[in-house]
């Protein structure tokens, strides 16, 4: 078996054992940042259950929601339709590592993007920020520390801060700038009502275009 049908099998199986029909919670960071924004068009990368994208949705964002799980997929448009917005929701399976929307965004968000398999994590975020629009907003957030319940436990997993992301795209700053830079701590509850104070390392980047 491939690396490619490794990681598919590995996250279909993921959210196949997910119990219930419902969507979660959306991450704090992306309301708190998509608050501050018209709505516009969003893109939801690696969406998963789809707590984001349904967040989203609600507040009038058209949301594209991809994953490389079609279950995780399946998921956010069967609960579009139950909540009547499906109007609003795109869902897409895609292999990041492979292939990408395309089309252009005023948001797009990455929330713990994170996989056991290889990925060239720069390579898809470098592709995101390109995928914005004039005056859009790439947010990414990733685990600063590791929750008792993560599927990662490994004691010497290393997460990238947020200076050590924004080197690894090496955006030009005539068209992008970063406007947001922190790791800051949350209280966060795994399954089975577990609770955690974790660390998020955040990264908020705006594409300005200008260059004339």
């Amino acid at each position: 078996m491939t690396d490619a049908l490794k990681a598919e099998a590995f996250w279909e199986q993921h959210y196949r054992a997910r119990r219930g029909g419902g969507t979660g919670h959306p991450n704090p960071v992306l309301t708190e940042t998509a608050e501050t924004l018209p709505p516009g068009d969003a893109l939801d990368l690696g969406c998963g259950v789809g707590g984001d994208t349904i967040w989203l949705a609600r507040q009038g964002w058209q949301v594209t929601a991809v994953d490389i799980s079609t279950a995780a997929v399946e998921r956010v448009r069967a609960r579009s339709r139950q909540l009547g917005i499906d109007d609003r929701v795109t869902g897409e399976q895609h292999d990041l590592a492979r292939s990408f929307p395309h089309r252009q965004f005023d948001l797009i968000s990455a929330q713990y993007l994170h996989t056991p398999f290889t990925l060239d994590r720069a390579r898809v975020l470098r592709t995101a920020a390109h995928a914005l629009r004039t005056g859009g907003h790439l947010l990414i957030v990733d685990h600063g520390s590791t929750a008792p319940w993560s599927w990662n436990k490994a004691p010497d997993a290393h997460y990238p801060s947020p200076g050590e992301t924004a080197a690894e795209l090496a955006l030009d700053p005539d068209r992008w700038s970063v406007v947001r830079a922190d790791t800051p701590h949350r209280r966060a509850t795994g399954p089975g009502g577990r609770t955690a104070t974790v660390t998020d390392n955040v990264l908020l980047i705006h594409r300005h275009d200008r260059r004339s």
